[in-house]
């Protein structure tokens, strides 16, 4: 970062709060790109599109355990639980962005910009950013979020993206991080029959959210943050995954031996594990680790609370309907470990099964120098969320409201 760049952030620092936050996150700028300086703006593009280019190279299929994608698991129907709240919102949202704003934010519901995204901070994205938002449109942006997102889920978006600006605040570096620097798009028109849906994309937080009727599917979701928690700065106390880390803990702790040693799948916690992030929608994982059918009543039930932290960060009644799916393949789904199991552990967990894809993953420091370089640790946490056989994104639905209504556009 240059000298004046550094000098401007250090008075910028210095002046209230509220003021600084507000012209920061509200200078009318037109994209990410061109806040940064001209080298790291286009290394940055080009690393992009590298990205996208390894990553779309293939149709979309899906996660499969073999190749194959099991058919016949996510029929179109009713669950009797309204999206208009989700639908009102982004009428709203879309009604208070500018013509440009709207322009650039609104994508058609079968666009492959769905899979265009990423955790990693360097990649430009679509759509509006919150730090190009008047006030007003932020606060309809963020009841967008509420509307279609539990309490717990909206209150740990709001607070990675605090903990991104506490990156921002230990690197001095506003130009790369920030609480701002997250994206809005919006597919497709919302309606109450017809497919649509939003994607949130931004620095250790992706959620897509896909509608069809009173259907929602809210994967692939992505949540984790570096650092975990502010120990100092504006967000001070602020901290995110921890009951997504302990209650992992506290699964694998509570299997007897011989349970452990099929769940148990590498004792030695090396690098990152995650393998469902960004550009990995057709990946084929077989399944590993223990079967849920081996697992006593409680453990059963231990394990359905650990996957409900995920899936309860949508509103509850859409949780209840995704739970209800997850309970009806609970024997057939598996639970994976790599790591140590002591209470100060770094570790990877994964839990599997035909309709749903959970990771959890303590990752090498990237962004926080004072940590030791290629050592996992708890301070940085990836955690992804997938549906596999198809949809992600919704598409298996998508595929199937096509065949059922012939769309002039449809791919």
């Amino acid at each position: 970062m240059n000298m004046k760049r550094r000098k401007f952030l250090s008075i910028m620092a210095g002046t209230s709060a509220v003021v600084s936050l507000a012209s920061v996150l509200t200078r009318g700028v037109k994209s990410h790109a061109q806040q940064l300086s001209g080298a790291l703006a286009e290394s940055f593009r080009r690393r992009s599109q590298e990205a996208e280019a390894r990553g779309l190279a293939e149709p979309f299929k899906g996660v499969t355990t073999n190749g194959n994608v099991v058919s016949g698991l996510f029929p179109i129907r009713s669950t009797g639980v309204s999206t208009a709240p989700v639908r009102r919102s982004a009428d709203a949202f879309l009604a208070a962005l500018t013509p440009t704003q709207r322009t650039k934010t609104v994508f058609s519901v079968d666009d492959p910009e769905w899979r265009k995204w990423m955790n990693q901070h360097f990649y430009i994205r679509q759509g509006t950013g919150f730090y190009e938002m008047t006030e007003s449109q932020r606060e309809i942006a963020f009841n967008l979020l509420r509307a279609s997102l539990s309490a717990k889920g909206l209150k740990q978006s709001r607070d990675i993206m605090r903990l991104n600006h506490t990156l921002g605040e230990l690197n001095n570096n506003f130009e790369e991080y920030g609480e701002g620097r997250y994206w809005l798009t919006v597919m497709g028109t919302p309606s109450d029959t017809e497919p649509w849906g939003w994607q949130l994309d931004g620095h250790h937080l992706i959620v897509n959210y896909f509608v069809l009727g009173d259907q929602v599917v809210m994967t692939p979701t992505f949540m984790g943050s570096e650092p975990v928690i502010a120990n100092s700065g504006r967000y001070k106390g602020t901290i995110v995954m921890q009951n997504e880390q302990n209650k992992g803990l506290s699964l694998i702790n509570a299997l007897n031996d011989a349970q452990r040693q099929k769940a148990i799948i590498r004792v030695s916690k090396t690098r990152n594990n995650n393998l469902g992030e960004a550009f990995s929608d057709n990946i084929v994982l077989d399944y590993a680790g223990i079967r849920a059918a081996e697992f006593t009543a409680e453990q059963k039930k231990q394990l359905l609370d650990l996957i409900g932290e995920y899936v309860g960060n949508m509103r509850d009644g859409h949780a209840e309907v995704k739970m209800s799916e997850v309970r009806q393949h609970l024997e057939e789904t598996r639970f994976a470990w790599i790591g140590e199991t002591k209470p100060n552990s770094v570790f990877y967990y994964r839990i599997h099964s035909p309709v749903i894809l959970i990771e959890f993953d303590h990752q090498t420091p990237i962004a926080l120098s004072y940590l030791e370089r290629g050592q996992p640790t708890r301070e940085h946490i990836h955690s992804v969320v997938r549906t596999p056989n198809g949809n992600d994104y919704g598409k298996d639905l998508l595929r199937q409201h096509y065949q059922q209504h012939p769309h002039p556009h449809s791919h």
